[in-house]
């Protein structure tokens, strides 16, 4: 007797059914499903990664109090800033140099980026580092003084951050997902608890000195054990042979990356630190909280970015419009779904979860509404950005941002002196909607390509 087709539906959905449609995706070696699966491995990293961190933050929010806890997010907040800036570009690079190597063949180009970038993002990270250092120690006048350390023990993490970087980009252009997030993203949030556990529990004050020097080293140690573990696996992957450096090269490339990078981060983080002309730390912690229960939306963009960057170049060099356009389709509906869904929860979460941190925490309710619009803009557009600069459009990109990073600029100067937290939530929302404005007109004229949600998803 024949199968009716609702008979094939109920099969399909059976317990049986779903083990073996699970089995045959696992095994479905197509772009689509390798992408599919990283994203999806790099989404639950970041996921366990922000609810490690979350936890963290809560527990050093109740042990050092909002005073201490926002010296320690604002220092931090520079760190994140200064290494992310401190590669010139090129530590983001491997994503598209790697499959530009492999599909020419190129070995000895390969090889040579693979070992040269790190070294060259480890002396741009010294550099970063011996010069915010010395800013510091010049202007110590200036500078509050419970400020002081926090940024000397911080500044010293820029050497190690800026190699973090590069073997991020390196092990996502091979698919180790897991290579390139488990050491930052779960193994140092766990050592920066343990510890600062470990110090509260003997009777050490939690200060915001312990939690920088901590996170410090912390970071050093996760890094050198990725370098070990990434070392490993190139060698099995990558034929051993000469090297050759194309040092100029690659900074020429990198640095219309530095500029979209530079603005993206200027973006990101100047509401926290205009905060500080204005408020107390006390803010500052709150308004970080909030942020922070906003992650998990930024991070489905940032898993969906670390599958399909790679790809993205690899369509492009092969001159296949047709797979470009509909990679880019599945990476926007990836992107924007999971964003709206996981909004609507953390918006009706929202201020039970600010409790946890403590008295006066709750405040930062409102913001958590006002920020969810900007990141649900940017998520209607997938990574936009990804596309942009893979493709070759680094200097379109970098102006968009630059015109983003003027208008949180402007807007931050403007009503932060008035309303405080709630104008630099304002103002950092009103940025990323005319980002998203802008990412999508450049991909509309420059590639032909609708990366909007709705609308037509195909090449023009």
């Amino acid at each position: 007797m024949a199968l009716t087709d609702t008979d094939s539906a109920r099969s399909s959905l059976s317990p049986a059914g779903l083990i073996g449609r699970a089995r045959a995706w696992l095994a479905d070696a197509s772009h689509r499903s390798i992408a599919q699966r990283v994203a999806g491995t790099a989404f639950i990293i970041r996921v366990a990664s922000a609810a490690l961190i979350y936890i963290c933050q809560i527990f050093l929010a109740r042990w050092m109090g909002r005073f201490e806890f926002g010296i320690y997010v604002y220092v931090w907040t520079w760190v994140l800033l200064l290494g992310g800036l401190a590669p010139l570009g090129i530590g983001y690079l491997a994503q598209r140099f790697i499959p530009e190597y492999t599909g020419k063949s190129d070995g000895d180009g390969l090889r040579g980026f693979i070992v040269g970038s790190r070294w060259l993002c480890f002396g741009f990270g010294a550099a970063a580092a011996a010069v915010g250092i010395a800013v510091v120690v010049l202007y110590r006048g200036l500078i509050p003084a419970h400020f002081f350390w926090p940024f000397v023990l911080g500044f010293a993490c820029l050497p190690i951050f800026a190699v973090s970087c590069v073997q991020d980009s390196i092990a996502r252009s091979y698919n180790w997902i897991d290579l390139a997030l488990v050491p930052a993203y779960i193994a140092q949030p766990i050592l920066i608890f343990g510890v600062m556990a470990a110090l509260y529990g003997a009777g050490v004050p939690a200060t915001a000195v312990a939690a920088v020097l901590t996170a410090t080293a912390g970071f050093w140690a996760v890094v050198l054990l990725q370098l070990v573990l990434l070392n490993r696996r190139i060698a099995r992957t990558v034929e051993p042979g000469p090297r050759r450096y194309e040092f100029r090269y690659w900074l020429r490339a990198g640095l219309p990356v530095l500029m979209i990078d530079g603005f993206y981060f200027l973006l990101t983080y100047t509401d926290i630190l205009l905060l500080q002309l204005y408020v107390g730390p006390e803010q500052i912690a709150v308004y970080y909280a909030a942020t922070k229960t906003l992650a998990l939306v930024a991070f489905i963009y940032f898993a969906v970015s670390a599958a399909s960057a790679h790809r993205f170049s690899e369509y492009h060099v092969a001159g296949d419009r047709t797979k470009l356009a509909d990679f880019v389709a599945d990476a926007t509906r990836w992107t924007f779904w999971p964003s709206l869904a996981m909004t609507v929860a953390l918006v009706a979460l929202g201020k039970p979860i600010l409790m946890l941190f403590g008295e006066g925490f709750a405040e930062g309710y409102p913001l958590i509404l006002v920020m969810a619009c900007g990141l649900l803009a940017r998520a209607s557009i997938g990574p936009a950005e990804r596309l942009l600069n893979m493709v070759g459009q680094q200097k379109l990109c970098a102006l968009v941002y630059a015109g983003a990073f003027a208008i949180n600029l402007v807007l931050c100067l403007l009503t932060i002196p008035h309303l405080g937290m709630h104008g630099a939530a304002i103002s950092t929302a009103t940025a990323l909607i005319a980002e998203t404005a802008l990412l999508f007109w450049v991909a509309r004229r420059r590639l032909g390509i609708h990366v909007f949600i709705w609308g037509r998803p195909a090449a023009a």
